[in-house]
């Protein structure tokens, strides 16, 4: 069954208070939709997937999609079922799938194992609706007293993706287009689909509030126990006539590294620590000096590669610190533009990264003034 994912992200998050739509936020450096996003277009039974997007926040959703394949974007309109409705016309075309998930953008935590439920409980004239059955007891108030109770048996709580044939719940969209439908199960049960109930998973829940933001961050950090630290060293001697690159920042100085790429010794010590903590060597396997490709080349494209190895295995870059040693240039107006740079590339939040510089008192070949050395220490989460 060819199934694509619709991926509603065209909200604006009011309730979160933020300068951006929650899908926009960080959440462990990556944007919420980032990681949405990861989720299905990892999932091997997921082929094309369309977002719904308000056009103005289009590079951020750029940002947040950058590196994944099969993503399209649409704009949205001025309420979800509408925005639904405008990401199935767009995939309503030459490419149009048999089945479609809709997701929202906002619940970052979704597993395959839901994704691989729903999938199955499609049927012709059938959909799927994720839930969890409500287990508190329900109590109803007015004027902020007690008032009643609510039976709960047969009530449950609605998740997401919901899963459809795709010819039927377009079908179901274009006869109530112009409702305020605020769930497509529901929407499709109108239509006259029947839709199956698969269990969800408390971890499955949706952001909306800042306290919501700070659960998916430490149920994040919960899925990765496997902690990893490592670490790097790295040192260049310095050679007239080059610039002074550390951390991917443009150092002033009348003398730069020597070395067969930008010789950044900052990002190279970096670099070792991270592929330390996966067991993947050190950066001369993946980049050797030999290589005329690397001639020159920014050390930015060594870090990311080990940071991308990580994300492949599920990791998440907990944390790094570094030590740069070295007698001349004085570093300290530069520290905080060189973490800033790091955190960037290693999309982690500022607390993340710790820089510090310090001398050797003259001692050896960096109180000599003959080069610098850095020293990195990474802490990575895996499953």
């Amino acid at each position: 069954m060819n199934t694509a994912a619709l991926i509603v992200a065209a909200g604006k998050g009011t309730r979160m208070g933020a300068d951006r739509p929650k899908q926009y936020l960080p959440l462990l450096g990556r944007p919420v939709l980032a990681r949405t996003l990861a989720a299905f277009a990892g999932h091997p039974a997921i082929g094309r997937i369309m977002v719904v997007i308000d056009p103005h926040w289009r590079q951020a959703f750029e940002e947040a999609a950058a590196g994944l394949e099969n993503v399209e974007w649409c704009a949205g309109g001025d309420s979800r079922q509408e925005s639904v409705h405008l990401g199935l016309q767009a995939l309503n075309d030459g490419a149009a799938p048999d089945a479609v998930l809709i997701h929202d953008a906002a619940r970052p935590l979704i597993s395959a194992g839901i994704i691989d439920a729903v999938i199955a409980a499609i049927a012709p004239g059938q959909g799927a609706l994720p839930a969890l059955a409500v287990q508190d007891s329900l109590r109803r108030g007015e004027g902020g007293l007690l008032s009643g109770s609510v039976e709960r048996d047969n009530l449950w709580r609605a998740q997401t993706p919901q899963a459809f044939p795709f010819p039927d719940i377009v079908r179901a969209h274009d006869a109530l287009a112009g409702e305020n439908f605020t769930d497509d199960a529901e929407l499709a049960r109108r239509s006259g689909l029947k839709i199956a109930i698969v269990t969800g998973e408390e971890e499955n829940f949706k952001i909306t509030t800042p306290a919501d933001l700070e659960r998916a961050e430490k149920t994040l950090l919960c899925r990765h126990g496997d902690i990893r630290t490592a670490t790097g060293i790295d040192v260049h001697r310095f050679a007239r006539g080059r610039k002074l690159i550390l951390g991917g920042v443009e150092i002033p100085h009348d003398a730069g590294l020597a070395g067969h790429s930008d010789a950044d010794v900052v990002l190279h010590a970096a670099t070792d620590s991270l592929l330390g903590t996966i067991g993947a060597g050190d950066i001369g396997e993946h980049f050797p000096p030999s290589d005329e490709r690397w001639r020159g080349a920014s050390s930015d494209r060594f870090i990311r590669h080990a940071a991308a190895m990580i994300a492949r295995g599920g990791g998440l870059i907990a944390h790094i610190d570094l030590t740069v040693v070295c007698e001349k240039p004085k570093l300290g107006p530069h520290k905080a533009a060189m973490a800033a740079n790091i955190a960037r590339l290693l999309d982690l939040s500022p607390e993340r990264v710790s820089l510090k510089a310090t001398t050797t008192e003259k001692l050896g070949f960096t109180g000599r003034g003959e080069g610098i050395m850095a020293l990195a220490t990474a802490t990575v989460r895996l499953p």
